[in-house]
C-alpha cells in the first residue's frame, strides 16, 4: 500500500469527538460518519423549527478536525461558542446557526459540512449518516413493565434496559459520499459513544449496514470506559457486544479494543470469541474518574490496530487540537 491510510470513524456526541481527536495524528485522510437523530438543546431546537438535520453532533465532528493552528483553534472555538441570552439564542450554538444557514444557502448537506470544514482548514471530512433527520424510538424494559420511549434524548435517558431499537424513516435516504467513505476505508472504527443512539444506530440504515459488513474484516470495534451512560445502566460490556451481535448478525469486526478494567468481565471474551475477532486491552480511561477515553492512550491503541492491518499510519504524537 502506497500514501497515507484512510480512515474512517462512525458514531457521535463526544465519543466520536475522542475517536477524531486520536486519529487525527495518525492519517490526514479522516472521515467522520455521524449520527443524525438528535432532538435535545440547540440541535433538537432548530430540527424542529427548521425541519433540518440536527447539526449539534456534525458541529462537534467538524470542531475535533480542526487545523492545529491559531486559525483552526479560533473557528473551532467560535463554532462551539453558546450563547447565554433570556431570549430566543439562549442555548444555541453559533456554530449549529451557522451550519443552518449553509444548509439553506446551498440546499446541500453534505455540501454545507464540507464549507465548514473548509473554515477550519479540518483535518478530514465530516459527512452525516443520512440527509433525512432521524427519530430514534427503543422499547424499555423496568421493574415497572415494558414502555416504547421516542426521541434519542428520551431514548439515552431512559430508566431500564433497552430491549429493541427502531428508526423513522425506516428507510431515510443515504449520500453516496458516506457509502462510498466505508468502501474506500482502509480502517473503520465504530464507537465509543452511547452505544444505542450513536453506536447501533448505523446499523439500522441499510446502505450503511450493508457497507459495514463488507468493510468487517477492517473494522475495530471501540467499546466503552466506565459505568456511567445512562443508556447501559447496568450492562456490561459483554451485554453491548451482543445487543450489536442480535441487531447485526452478519457483521464481525476484526479487532474488539476494550480498556483493561473490563477485558476480564464475565462473558466478554466469549461473545468476542463468536467473531472469531482479536480481543485487544489497553489502559484507555481518562484520569480524573470520568467515563471517558484518554485520547492519547486511545491514539496509542489505533495506531497499534493499524499497524496490524499493515497500513502506514503516522507514529502516535500527543495531540493539542482537540
Amino acid at each position: 500500500m502506497t500514501g497515507e491510510a484512510r480512515i474512517v470513524a462512525l458514531g457521535g456526541g463526544h465519543g466520536l469527538y475522542a475517536t477524531l481527536t486520536a486519529l487525527r495524528g495518525l492519517t490526514p485522510d479522516l472521515t467522520a460518519i455521524v449520527t443524525v437523530a438528535d432532538d435535545g438543546g440547540s440541535s433538537g431546537r432548530l430540527r424542529s423549527e427548521l425541519g433540518i438535520v440536527p447539526p449539534g453532533d456534525l458541529r462537534m465532528a467538524l470542531s475535533a478536525l480542526c487545523a492545529d493552528n491559531d486559525w483552526g483553534r479560533t473557528w473551532r472555538d467560535v463554532l462551539q461558542f453558546r450563547f447565554s441570552t433570556d431570549g430566543p439564542l439562549d442555548g444555541h450554538a453559533l456554530g449549529n446557526l451557522l451550519i443552518a444557514a449553509l444548509w439553506g444557502r446551498n440546499g446541500d448537506v453534505v455540501d454545507g459540512l464540507a464549507w465548514v470544514a473548509r473554515l477550519l482548514q479540518a483535518h478530514g471530512r465530516v459527512l452525516p449518516l443520512s440527509d433525512d433527520p432521524l427519530e430514534v424510538s427503543a422499547v424499555v424494559h423496568s421493574a415497572a413493565g415494558s414502555r416504547t420511549v421516542v426521541g434519542q434524548a428520551a431514548v439515552a435517558s431512559a430508566d431500564g434496559e433497552i430491549d429493541e431499537l427502531r428508526l423513522s424513516p425506516e428507510r431515510p435516504h443515504v449520500p453516496r459520499e458516506t457509502v462510498e467513505a466505508i468502501d474506500d476505508a482502509d480502517m473503520v472504527v465504530l464507537g465509543p459513544g452511547s452505544w444505542y443512539t450513536s453506536v447501533l444506530t448505523h446499523f439500522m440504515v441499510q446502505p450503511v449496514a450493508e457497507a459495514l459488513v463488507r468493510a468487517a474484516d477492517r473494522s475495530v470495534l471501540v467499546l466503552n470506559v466506565g459505568h456511567d451512560d445512562e443508556e447501559t445502566a447496568g450492562t456490561s460490556r459483554a451485554d453491548d457486544v451482543r445487543a450489536l451481535q442480535r441487531m447485526a448478525p452478519t457483521f464481525a469486526p476484526r479487532t474488539v479494543l476494550v480498556d483493561s478494567e473490563h477485558c476480564d468481565e464475565p462473558g466478554l471474551a466469549d461473545a468476542v470469541s463468536r467473531w472469531s475477532a482479536r480481543l485487544v486491552a489497553a489502559p484507555l480511561r481518562a484520569g480524573g474518574g470520568a467515563a471517558a477515553h484518554d485520547t492519547d492512550a486511545l491514539r496509542r491503541a489505533l495506531s497499534t490496530v493499524a499497524t496490524d492491518l499493515a497500513l502506514p499510519v503516522r507514529a502516535p504524537e500527543r495531540g493539542v487540537a482537540g
